[in-house]
């Protein structure tokens, strides 16, 4: 739908509220240039926008799809296409919201069709209006207004991303295990952004070519490529980080997994002992409880019990034990037995 349609000339909008097309593009030849702003239009109403300004039938494709890096392309009749990536912190989902901004820029028109609700363009239009100055440049002024806004609103997203970073940091670093798909999450997050920043540093620098943008506003655009060079570059320094600390956390979790296993193994050590100790006297006893004969008439007194079923008892027990002692101090299969050098004295010694 069309948000607003403005018509600009010596520096001041020309009108109260929106304008027709018809009467927008009827107006281009009294010199000025109008500025149109869509939001998601349909494939009607931009095959509409087509035929009153004359635009590339590719161009007009291009403002329909979503693109994932920023781009600028000029066509034959001398119209550019600047396509921005936008993007917006959300607090509540903790998730980074992003949208794209078509520009169609010439010299007696600027049409902005925007996608995704963190693409919004009023307050860059409203800043640029109170700038007479910069508006009777003529169009490469809108462009300026929403490369500045669009680079200005990277910052926050920044903020919240190396906040997010700092607190999974803090935890991963401290010891603790953190959420391995969260990391994943930041990092992919991380990864769109910087495809949303980086080639963007290709069409500013487009248009600080000679002759590509009005004397005037060179300085704002280098102002506007400064501020995209420190967002490039931290969005980069997150990337790494997150890198690291993914590292990190698989580490983190391997130290967890290899003390759960210690504590398996030595739970098992234990339970083995235990079975092993139980092992022959479960033999003695099932087999003093068999109802032989010889057993039963053998055993009459206290003393035979004594010494056939307490001693039973106890003479496995003993062996077990010195063989559990020996086996512990003989090496393991495969490891060298190690003994103890005795130094010797040199010869001639008296010691």
């Amino acid at each position: 739908m069309i948000v607003d349609c403005a018509y600009y000339r010596d520096g001041r909008r020309q009108h109260e509220g929106a304008v027709s097309l018809e009467e927008a593009a009827a107006r281009r030849a009294q010199g000025g240039f109008v500025w149109l702003g869509m939001f998601e239009p349909g494939p009607d109403e931009l095959a509409r926008v087509r035929e009153t300004f004359g635009l590339h039938e590719l161009a007009v494709e291009d403002a329909q799809a979503f693109h994932l890096r920023p781009k600028a392309e000029q066509y034959e009749d001398g119209t550019e296409l600047i396509i921005l990536r936008t993007a917006r912190y959300d607090d509540e989902r903790e998730e980074v919201d992003t949208g794209e901004i078509s520009i169609f820029l010439g010299e007696q028109f600027v049409i902005t069709v925007r996608q995704g609700i963190a693409s919004e363009l009023a307050s860059a239009r409203s800043r640029l209006e109170r700038r007479p100055e910069l508006l009777r440049t003529g169009t490469a002024s809108t462009l300026w207004a929403i490369l500045d806004q669009v680079v200005d609103s990277y910052a926050p997203v920044v903020s919240e991303l190396e906040r997010d970073i700092e607190q999974i940091e803090a935890t991963v670093f401290s010891g603790a295990v953190a959420p391995t798909e969260r990391i994943y999450f930041l990092r992919r997050e991380a990864t769109d952004f910087y495809r949303a920043v980086h080639p963007l540093l290709a069409v500013l620098n487009r248009r600080l070519q000679p002759g590509k943008s009005p004397t005037e506003l060179l300085p704002y655009f280098r102002d506007v490529h400064d501020h995209l060079l420190l967002v490039n570059e931290e969005v980069a320094a997150q990337r790494d980080l997150l890198a690291t600390v993914l590292e990190a956390n698989i580490a983190v979790i391997s130290v967890e997994q290899n003390k759960i296993n210690l504590r398996q193994s030595d739970t098992m050590e234990r339970l083995t002992i235990l079975a092993t100790v139980f092992l022959p006297l479960s033999f003695v006893v099932g087999f003093f409880g068999q109802n032989f004969g010889w057993l039963i008439g053998h055993i009459a007194g206290f003393t035979a019990f004594l010494v056939l079923t307490v001693s039973g008892l106890l003479a496995p027990c003993v062996v077990l034990y010195v063989w559990l002692r020996r086996r512990r101090r003989q090496p393991g299969p495969g490891m060298p037995e190690v003994r103890t050098a005795v130094p010797h004295a040199p010869a001639g010694s008296t010691k």
